[in-house]
């Protein structure tokens, strides 16, 4: 297939119409610098007037430098009885000044006369989309009609759906997008409806699908083969209820998968950064398991899939994971064979013949480990030095001789208080010394620091990111064996370390120790070139 089919970004309107986000002003302005670069042809900022902070974006976005995209405002038709001129909320989207405008109105019959509903005739509701269209053109060269719940109103009342499409036209609409507003249309349904209309009328047509019935991206495809060429769609998908068409998996499927003309080829690169860049700007954990942009979308943790891959990558992706700015992951578990060692060995730049004996040895290894409790797909840090250490190529940086913590509360009205008291050796050299915490595991790792800086002045640098915490068999109680996950990092990189053990301090000492282990070896790893290069 071929031919253009525009995207039309309503991740600031619509999107953040999800119970789980809330952006400020700067948030939304970032977001939409990234679509302009990302090279998204329409962005709906907002609704100017609806609130202050949209009325605040719009005067904000004229100072903006937006180069590829068209900034939309989105707003409805005049109510009953009443002009455009004179509505308040049209006057704003005049004053906003976007490049052009989406203005939605009934297309169901029950919307209009219903209980609930407008409380107006239905040709009524024909003039105010009519009248609002028109009045909006004369100041935008760029009206879109947004056909509020057109797939259920056509299947109630074929004759007055199309009728509202016809009074927009009248109007003056630059094309009508057909909504399937509560999620609740099937692909053959789009396929039909959209497929007759395509036929019927020569006006440009849009789609726009949410996802309640997790078929919006199939809707979506099913319309514009049908006949629609302009797709509505926001980031990740988020939007009210269970989310919109998600543009991160319809724009690498009509471009990839259709061959259409979407956004530029050479942008595609950018799907995976703009999906995290999002959810990091709105505070959401990342969806791994999203397809084309998560990080599991390309991650292969079977044996035979891994052997599979490194032959023809063909076997189990179906595209190549740097067409969409993704990687491919293999996972070390319990599932691994030599093949994953390999490929992971390779990864960190160890030499690792898939013939090598010491491959035997690590699946060994981490097999025995995994049942027991530890868990490597996460924590690349804790594997490397674990293979280093199998190979006889890495010692741990100091020893432990011991550690203490206690956790006390010295009255009613004030927080318990934790004192960590460590000891370790370093070429011979004892370090013995104690630190306060906010709990004792935050106690642990102000003291390992604390002694360690002694030696290695870099480890302040080191912070630690995040602390996850995973009971992995419940059914012993507070005796239960846990997995610590650490996420640290430090001026440049960021890495992950695990623990496992029936007591808490323990699991998470072995991922502390990991974690700083880790940074001293990647010290080291630079020490050694610069040397090399001098």
């Amino acid at each position: 297939m071929s031919g253009r089919i525009e995207i039309y970004d309503t991740t600031l309107r619509d999107g953040v119409q999800s119970e789980d986000i809330s952006l400020s002003l700067d948030d939304k302005l970032s977001i939409i610098t990234r679509l302009d670069q990302l090279g998204i042809h329409y962005i709906e900022a907002g609704w100017p007037g609806a609130n202050p902070k949209d009325e605040r974006l719009f005067t904000k976005i004229r100072s903006l430098h937006v180069s590829q995209s068209r900034i939309m405002a989105f707003g409805s038709t005049c109510r009953p009885g009443g002009l455009p001129e004179n509505d308040r909320l049209i006057k704003s989207i005049v004053s906003a000044k976007p490049h052009g405008v989406t203005i939605f109105g009934k297309s169901w019959d029950a919307h209009v006369k219903g209980e609930g509903g407008l409380g107006c005739s239905l040709d009524e509701n024909l003039r105010m989309i009519r009248d609002t269209v028109a009045f909006l053109r004369k100041s935008f060269p760029i009206v879109f009609f947004d056909a509020e719940h057109f797939f259920d109103g056509f299947k109630a009342n074929r004759e007055y759906a199309m009728a509202s499409l016809d009074a927009a036209v009248k109007g003056g609409a630059s094309r009508v997008v057909l909504c399937d507003t509560n999620g609740g249309a099937i692909p053959s349904e789009v396929s039909e409806i959209v497929g007759f209309i395509a036929k019927k009328r020569s006006i440009p047509l849009g789609i726009h699908c949410h996802n309640d019935s997790e078929l919006a991206v199939a809707n979506t495809l099913c319309a514009v083969q049908a006949g629609a060429d302009h797709v509505h769609g926001t980031i990740n998908g988020v939007g009210e209820r269970c989310g919109n068409t998600n543009l991160c998996s319809i724009i690498p499927v009509l471009s990839i998968k259709l061959g259409y003309e979407t956004i530029a080829r050479d942008k595609l690169r950018m799907l995976s950064d703009t999906s995290r860049f999002f959810d990091e700007i709105a505070n959401l954990l990342h969806n791994k398991h999203q397809p084309y942009v998560g990080e599991s979308a390309f991650a292969h943790k079977g044996g035979i899939h891994v052997s599979a891959v490194m032959g023809d990558p063909a076997t189990y992706e179906h595209i190549s994971p740097e067409v969409v700015g993704n990687q491919r992951k293999v996972i070390v578990s319990e599932h691994s064979g030599k093949s994953n060692i390999v490929y992971k060995a390779r990864e960190f730049n160890i030499d690792l013949s898939k013939d090598d004996t010491a491959a035997n040895e690590i699946v060994k290894i981490i097999k025995d480990l995994e049942n027991c409790g530890f868990q490597f797909e996460g924590a690349d840090a804790s594997l490397e030095l674990l293979m280093k250490k199998a190979m006889n190529q890495h010692v741990r940086s100091f020893r432990l001789k011991g550690f203490r913590v206690n956790t006390e509360r010295r009255s009613d009205d004030t927080d318990p208080v934790s004192e960590a008291t460590i000891m370790i050796e370093v070429d011979g050299n004892v370090e013995h010394t104690a630190a306060m915490g906010n709990g004792p595991v935050n106690a642990l790792d102000k003291a390992l620091r604390k002694a360690l800086q002694k030696f290695y002045p870099s480890i302040q640098e080191v912070e630690l990111l995040d602390y996850k915490v995973r009971v992995i068999s419940s059914r012993s109680g507070t005796e239960s064996v846990v997995r610590v996950l650490i996420e640290s990092g430090d001026k440049k990189d960021h890495w992950y370390t695990v623990g496992v053990s029936s007591n808490i301090l323990e699991a998470s000492w072995m991922a502390l120790v990991d974690s700083m282990d880790y940074k001293l070896y990647k010290d080291s790893l630079k020490d050694s070139v610069r040397k090399k290069v001098r």
